[in-house]
């Protein structure tokens, strides 16, 4: 069913295992719950996902239907509450921008969600990145591991003065087997212990460095602080045998922080950071692909012109269900000037990597 131009979901779900996941809201045991959508219901597991949103009144899910489901594309996918997104377009609006570039992300789209009949307000539908992601794209079957806190930053260090006791820490394996953990820890070794001279002609062995460059085109543009050493997945292609970044959690984005505080435009320097994106751009020919990237994104998809019909589109399509949602509805003032806010960020942002190409020369 759909009210106005957003589909509508409902789920359904008995009252006891709703309060199973009330009880232990981190738990990742799965309740039997229904989602009906377009007049057809689909049996489904439900559990509440995210970090710190958890613990946010308004709670996002994760629905598994156990096998392939047509109508949804995939066997399971993601409904994210963007509770602290003022906007409830950053999300969307990154996932977009990705594609834009020439990078891949998940499909996604605004829906109305309801539980047991009770409005929730606007959620974001979000596709899995598993096997089915792969095969919509003709991409061949290989490991996924989601990058699930922020020791996955290619780096044998935890932090400045606390060594890994694990290089696997901040993954959780999505698919693939024991022998392919093993693979990435080799990769994170290898990232790690190639030398200097020969970093440029090795490590192309392991990482799609093109592909990686797209992907930190998206980062830095969009300036997703967390995204360097968390919020992706990491996909080694089962065709080249080399290792892809596929982009994941991007509310936090667009002049943001996670928590929807102003996250000033020069916050995050062109170079972004992370072992890899550094052991990258020290190389002189990796750093000038990247800076030729960058230029032309800068004079194409990242701009005011590019980006302002989509802005004005999201906002428009979205304010008439503002009253509607119980999370946002006293925040309506605040959603109409997000458009302004984030136009801004974007003229700044471009501006002030636009003076900072001459960093990668």
């Amino acid at each position: 069913m759909q009210k106005g131009n957003l589909p509508v979901l409902d789920i359904s779900i008995e009252p006891s295992y709703l309060r199973v996941l009330q009880r232990n809201i981190w738990s990742e045991r799965l309740v039997p719950a229904t989602l009906s959508a377009d007049g057809v219901s689909h049996e489904a597991g439900l559990a509440y996902r995210g970090a710190h949103t958890r613990g946010m009144a308004k709670k996002s899910y994760r629905v598994d239907f156990g096998a392939y489901n047509r109508a949804f594309g995939g066997r399971e996918i993601h409904l994210n509450a963007e509770y602290l997104d003022p906007s409830v377009m950053r999300n969307k609006m990154s996932f977009d921008f990705f594609k834009d570039i020439g990078s891949i992300s998940p499909d996604c789209q605004h829906v109305l969600l309801q539980v047991n009949g009770k409005p929730m307000g606007i959620y974001l539908q979000i596709e899995s990145v598993d096997a089915f992601f792969l095969h919509k794209r003709g991409l061949s079957d290989g490991p996924i591991f989601y990058a699930t806190s922020y020791y996955a930053n290619f780096s044998l260090m935890a932090s400045r003065y606390k060594p890994k006791s694990n290089l696997l820490a901040g993954y959780t394996r999505k698919q693939g087997e024991d022998e392919d953990s093993r693979d990435l820890e080799d990769l994170i070794a290898h990232i790690n212990t190639i030398s200097r001279e020969d970093f440029g002609k090795e490590i192309v062995k392991y990482v799609d460095v093109e592909k990686y460059l797209l992907w930190l085109c998206g980062v830095v543009c969009t300036q997703n602080y967390d995204g360097f050493i968390q919020n992706y997945a990491l996909y080694r292609n089962g065709k080249t045998g080399l290792y892809e970044m596929i982009p994941w959690d991007y509310d936090a984005t667009w002049g943001r922080d996670w928590n929807a505080r102003v996250m000033e435009y020069d916050y995050v320097p062109i170079t972004g950071y992370n072992t890899l994106t550094a052991r990258l751009l020290d190389v002189k020919d990796i750093r000038s692909r990247y800076q030729h990237l960058l230029k032309k994104i800068l004079a194409t998809s990242f701009t005011v012109e590019a980006l302002e019909p989509k802005v004005t589109a999201f906002h428009q399509q979205l304010r008439p269900y503002l009253a509607e949602d119980p999370y946002k509805r006293k925040s309506i003032a605040v959603f109409d000037r997000e458009p302004d806010y984030i136009l801004a960020f974007i003229t700044n942002r471009n501006q002030y990597l636009q003076q900072h190409l001459k960093d990668l020369s």
